[in-house]
């Protein structure tokens, strides 16, 4: 920034210089005719702003510059480390729900797995429920055909006891018939 106010300067001085030397030749009056008095001047009021800009201007101008550089590389890197780290986060999250689906893929299978040998627990048990109420349905018929047949046995009795009195004609007594009639009647069924 110094040289290039330096150069300025020096161009300004060695365009003046010329300007000066045709002062004597130059029509007097134009707004654009040089004039040497004013052109030094000017020169010695730029020089000297120059100086003071110098001073007191230019290096707060160039450190506040220089700041603002120096933070908007600092606000770059700073984006730049956060969209690192940001990449990083969303990899770990990737990974994690990864994970994630993984465990519930396996917790579904877990629960697949025990609902199947949960149905199969419960058919074993059905069939065994089913296999005991057979085995009672068909004791309970058993028993029933047992009481059945008794009770053929001694309508059969009373039958055949009411008949014969009949035939007879003689009542013999009731206990008497009856042991008679049942004697009778086991025979014939072990025949």
């Amino acid at each position: 920034m110094r040289s290039f106010l330096t150069r300025a300067l020096l161009l300004v001085a060695t365009t003046a210089t010329p300007a000066l030397a045709n002062e004597a030749e130059a029509p007097k009056g134009g707004l654009l005719s040089p004039v040497g008095g004013l052109m030094f001047w000017t020169v010695l009021v730029f020089a000297v702003l120059f100086f003071v800009l110098s001073k007191f201007a230019f290096k707060p101008i160039l450190s506040a510059v220089e700041g603002r550089e120096r933070d908007l590389r600092d606000a770059m890197d700073a984006a730049k480390a956060d969209r690192d780290a940001a990449a990083t986060l969303l990899a770990e999250q990737q990974q994690q729900l990864a994970a994630a689906r993984a465990d519930a893929q396996k917790i579904i299978a877990d629960g697949r797995t025990t609902a199947e040998k949960m149905r199969g627990d419960l058919l074993e048990q059905t069939r065994g429920q089913q296999g005991e109420m057979l085995e009672r349905a068909k004791r309970d018929i058993e028993t029933a055909k047992v009481n059945a047949i008794a009770e053929l046995r001694r309508e059969a009795v009373d039958l055949a006891i009411a008949g014969a009195s009949k035939v007879i004609e003689k009542n013999l007594d009731d206990a008497q018939n009856r042991t008679l009639v049942a004697n009778y009647l086991a025979s014939i069924g072990t025949k």
